[in-house]
């Protein structure tokens, strides 16, 4: 049989970066989007068939260039995986604007733009699984998350309605909720002083849970929010 084909958004580190990793391990094909390009080229570099594609993901326009890319390169798409995120820390009255909306886009806005290019292959298929990368936050933020956490919990909310909404077409919509996970976005905002190494978890034991799920050993869990944490 051909082998199944994934879209990995933040593929260039962290989570992503893992997820792709442990599927081409289970032998996925890949297609590996970011805004950063070098770091796209190494991940690819450690999987067996995967392109790079450099995008952002926060422009509708681009989400559906590397959706028809993905295509043009492997014939279908059978997955996605949106880790692409943002985090902020800031109080409300500091923050910006900018930041505000930055957060709302990486993290909410381009799940939205990945689920609606892919909704029509999916739909034609009669199959498709889509994995969302939420956050410990949405349920218990720590303070000056706000954005943050309100964009992820967005997350929540969105996929529910997608999963009733693909039930009928065989479409799956999941929601992987991780609490702290040893990445530099993590260690941008908190030192190990604050948040020890010893109680995060490695971007590696969430790909696991990822790769479950998109295998589909856990395809009950369709709507549901998997919550991840030590």
């Amino acid at each position: 049989m051909t082998k199944p084909v994934c879209l990995v958004t933040g593929a260039g580190r962290g989570i992503g970066a893992a997820t792709a990793e442990e599927l081409n391990q289970r032998g996925w094909r890949l297609a590996l989007v970011s805004r950063t390009g070098s770091e796209l080229q190494s991940v690819c570099a450690r999987c067996a068939e995967a392109i790079a594609i450099e995008a952002d993901i926060t422009r509708s326009a681009e989400v559906e260039r590397a959706v028809d890319a993905t295509i043009a390169a492997f014939g279908r798409v059978d997955a996605a995986v949106n880790c692409a995120g943002s985090a902020p820390l800031a109080p409300i009255e500091s923050t910006t604007d900018e930041q505000f909306r930055d957060a709302i886009d990486t993290n909410l806005a381009h799940v939205f733009y990945v689920t609606r290019a892919l909704w029509p292959h999916f739909k034609r298929q009669k199959s498709g699984c889509i994995v969302n990368l939420s956050s410990f936050s949405s349920r218990d933020p720590f303070n000056g998350f706000g954005a943050y956490a309100a964009a992820k919990a967005g997350i929540n909310l969105f996929s529910l309605v997608a999963s009733r909404e693909g039930a009928p077409h065989g479409i799956r919509v999941h929601v992987v909720a991780p609490g702290a996970v040893e990445t530099q976005m993590l260690r941008q905002n908190f030192s190990e002083k604050v948040l020890p190494a010893q109680k995060t978890l490695a971007p590696s034991a969430v790909a696991k849970v990822i790769a479950q799920i998109v295998a589909g050993d856990l395809a009950c869990t369709s709507g549901e929010i998997i919550w991840v944490h030590r």
